[in-house]
């Protein structure tokens, strides 16, 4: 199987009761099918400076925000392999990079030991957005995910998490997906639509009827805002952003 390493696509998410989940999952079934895992577990290392310049930044709605996270699906062992990705978010866009490596490296590579150009054109990027910004671990966000992909256009995904959980000490993927729990404003399964373009009258209509609308959430964010940030030192946030 080849594993993707750039994506550019439009994503929207949903707060949704496992009511309307089960609804969502029983009417899309002409059109959708679980991708190959089906359902896993989630685990990431978020990154940030030491004031959280990036999920501040973030949390503002700026047209352009960016952020990097180390993401393996389960807990991965000494000798696992994750992905480092740079996401960034342009005008309602969302563009993805990421490459793949043993989980020994990530240390190494982003402190700038282990050059970038190992990695290829992302890992330059990645390389430039870190010698920029200087980040270090700061926040573990696991959740279970079931994930479905278009039986006609696999671009289309549509993902349910549960059970999000986050914690700011042991920050290491190999210390295990434990946690405590991160609170949806509403319901108890956050849905994400990822589509490359136009999302399909199907949809549209299938998520009226189910009385599914949009909200803005970000599960770092929320974990920012909720538990991090009272006391955090603030710089400035009108000093330039990079942009690869």
């Amino acid at each position: 199987m080849t594993i993707q390493s750039c994506f550019e696509r439009y994503e929207k998410k949903y707060c949704l009761s496992i009511r309307q989940q089960r609804f969502l999952i029983e009417r899309m079934r002409p059109y959708m099918k679980k991708d190959e895992y089906g359902e896993y577990t989630i685990c990431n290392i978020y990154y940030d400076t030491d004031d959280f310049r990036l999920i501040r930044v973030s949390l503002e709605k700026p047209v352009y925000k960016e952020k990097l996270r180390v993401r393996s699906y389960g807990v991965p062992q000494e000798d696992g392999k994750v992905f480092v990705e740079l996401k960034k978010k342009f005008d309602g866009v969302v563009y993805k990079r990421r490459i793949t490596t043993g989980i020994q490296n990530v240390e190494p590579f982003l402190s700038g030991e282990l050059p970038g150009e190992n990695f290829g054109q992302i890992g330059r990027e990645i390389g430039y957005f870190q010698s920029f910004y200087q980040t270090v671990p700061k926040v573990f966000i696991g959740y279970d995910r079931l994930a479905f992909a278009g039986i006609d256009d696999p671009q289309l995904r549509i993902t349910f998490d549960t059970n999000l959980r986050w914690r700011d000490t042991g920050v290491d993927l190999r210390l295990g997906d434990h946690g405590a729990p991160i609170a949806l404003p509403c319901g108890d399964v956050l849905m994400e639509v990822k589509i490359p373009g136009a999302c399909p009258l199907w949809l549209s209509h299938l998520l009226s009827d189910a009385q599914a609308f949009p909200t803005s959430f970000s599960k770092y964010g929320a974990c920012y805002r909720d538990e991090l940030s009272a006391g955090v030192h603030t710089t400035d946030l009108k000093e330039d952003t990079f942009c690869a």
